[in-house]
């Protein structure tokens, strides 16, 4: 078409984009942002490298919030305390060459607190933390993800600061899903290979910030490009705690086997008997593991072991009445939005205990057996009153059985609620006024069908449909000296009518008739 430029070619098209990108048109408010976000962080980097708790006070920590799991709370806080006075050192000036990092692997079934540990650490510390699963990772990164995306994570959870990033913990969970046994078809290469890729980060590496199938990085990296700041590309993986867990469940067999052919470790046991599993665990070695399926190599970065036991009934009892991150407080909050304040009798969380325990999955049950529990009353009750509800242990046992009680129970304490704030009302009045007004029982169950089931509607329904009636039954009083006063369905429906007519009756020499008011 007739005055249209011709296209661009390449070599100037590439000319003029970073010519753009070079001035002052892209994002102008980013810088703000920009600067806010790295101030925010400053705080946390100065609690970390002022690090000085000790072993006692990290368990102390822990055992606020995760129950039973005495000799992880222990290893693990040793761990910590020594990795964070390692980078205190290391930064105040005073390296320590030899150090070997103390990266911790956690073994144990399902629910029992593996991932609560870490995370409450990582919360005590105030470093960022970011949670895997093992088997979601690919050797290459092409199939799955990369596992240089878990340090690029963390700089994403530090909001951009990569120092406080590189303090942060790695915790990745089912490692054990990346072993195979040796004989089984020569080991499985992406397993091998995901662990062998594992090695480098667990040690010391540079890992690019931005992956070249990142996208969104790209576009960052531009910005803070136009924006004239120094562009830093990697992140050094030297003072990042890593966690790893799994449950390992057929490692006690070979421990159990190892030992039986050595006759070691254990006292000779009568056919019926069967080591407890915490024994079991105590016996497991490195060649264990190798057995089971990880990579030597793999194993070596990991000198910290340590078992998080089974959970039984009595702990998860423990965790609802005890633990400060009890799920019951989930629960309870979610209602308490709605006004109505929770109470569960020890014999229901011990029935709500049981119950999970039957679910096999450790923690991890309670909040199946809660949810089945309370869903019922999440959908009847808000929007119903408010108040305090009880849940006993009859209606754990049976939920569905039990709502229509639960239901008249809260209905009944909603009526005296809302029949006490009217009692409140006619005393305040009382007090006030001198004047004592008294409600028919017409009267009163007009209040209650007008009023709202909000906390207090009775009370302010009455505030208003009676907030002159001070000035008349004064004038009542001074005339016929009448100090009580009946209200009346009447009254309710037409206070201002029914008090001009006691106030006409009464200047005009007669005397109000309270059964018609």
């Amino acid at each position: 078409m007739e005055g249209t430029p011709p296209p661009l070619n390449p070599e100037e098209f590439q000319r003029r984009f970073q010519e753009f990108l070079r001035g002052p048109f892209l994002f102008p408010w980013a810088r703000g942002a920009e600067s806010a976000r790295q101030q925010e962080p400053s705080k946390a980097k100065e609690k970390v490298l002022q690090f000085s708790l000790t072993p006692k006070q990290v368990k102390a920590y822990l055992d606020r919030f995760v129950i039973k799991q005495e000799e992880a709370k222990k290893v693990l806080s040793v761990a910590v305390c020594d990795h964070y006075n390692f980078i205190r050192s290391a930064v105040e000036g005073r390296p320590q060459p030899n150090y070997v990092k103390q990266n911790v692997l956690l073994i144990g079934p399902t629910g029992v607190g593996k991932t609560y540990l870490v995370r409450c650490i990582a919360q005590l510390i105030g470093v960022p933390m970011v949670h895997a699963d093992a088997t979601k990772f690919s050797e290459t990164g092409y199939v799955g993800a990369d596992v240089e995306d878990l340090v690029r994570q963390l700089v994403q959870e530090a909001n951009g600061d990569v120092e406080l990033a590189q303090y942060g913990i790695i915790y990745l969970d089912e490692v054990d899903k990346l072993a195979t046994p040796l004989g089984v078809l020569g080991r499985d290469v992406s397993g091998r290979g995901v662990q062998a890729n594992l090695l480098k980060l667990m040690e010391e590496t540079e890992v690019p910030l931005r992956a070249a199938y990142d996208v969104q990085g790209q576009i960052q990296a531009l910005l803070e490009l136009q924006q004239g700041k120094p562009l830093q590309k990697t992140i050094n993986t030297r003072y990042i705690l890593f966690v790893v867990s799994g449950a390992f469940e057929k490692l006690t067999e070979i421990v159990a086997r190892r030992l039986s052919k050595a006759q070691v470790g254990f006292q000779p046991r009568t056919p019926t008997q069967t080591p407890r599993w915490e024994d079991l665990w105590e016996e497991a070695t490195t060649e264990d593991f190798i057995e089971y399926g990880l990579e030597p190599e793999f194993v070596g970065r990991l000198p910290v072991r340590v078992a998080c036991s089974p959970l039984d009934e009595e702990d998860l009892f423990r965790i609802l009445r005890d633990s400060e991150g009890s799920i019951l407080k989930q629960y309870e909050a979610s209602l308490r939005a709605y006004g109505i304040e929770t109470e569960f009798t020890e014999a229901a969380l011990r029935a709500i205990a049981r119950k999970a325990s039957g679910e096999k999955t450790g923690a991890r049950g309670l909040m199946t057996i809660l949810e089945r529990i309370l869903r019922p009353l999440k959908f009847e009750l808000p929007g119903a009153g408010q108040g305090r509800l009880l849940i006993d242990q009859d209606f754990v046992e049976d939920p569905r059985g039990g709502l229509p009680r639960i239901l008249d129970r809260w209905q009944q304490e909603q009526a005296r609620n809302r029949a006490q704030e009217l009692e409140e009302f006619a005393a305040s009045f009382a007090q006030q006024h001198g004047l004592s007004l008294e409600f028919s029982p017409q009267a009163v169950d007009r209040l209650l069908a007008e009023a709202s089931l909000e906390a207090g509607a009775v009370r302010r329904l009455c505030e208003e449909k009676f907030r002159d009636f001070e000035y008349g039954l004064k004038l009542i009083q001074k005339s016929t000296g009448r100090t009580r006063f009946t209200i009346s369905e009447e009254a309710v429906l037409d206070p201002q009518g029914v008090l001009n007519r006691w106030v006409a009756d009464a200047c005009g020499g007669t005397t109000p008739d309270e059964s018609s008011a």
